[in-house]
């Protein structure tokens, strides 16, 4: 493989990854945010508060 094919493929990975951190990341912050469990619900809504995210 020469240098450009290299270069392009870790681009194609990198971007891969950022793609997926950023899907499952978006899939816990629903999750927790519509949790009906209590405890998780009062969690995640504390971590909103604190990072200055509006929830209300």
């Amino acid at each position: 493989m020469n240098a450009l094919n290299q270069t392009a493929a870790k681009s194609a990975s990198g971007l891969l990854s950022i793609v997926l951190v950023t899907l499952i990341g978006g899939a816990i912050l629903f999750a927790a945010g519509h949790a009906q469990s209590a405890t998780l619900h009062d969690a995640a809504h504390d971590m909103r508060h604190a990072t200055g995210f509006p929830c209300h």
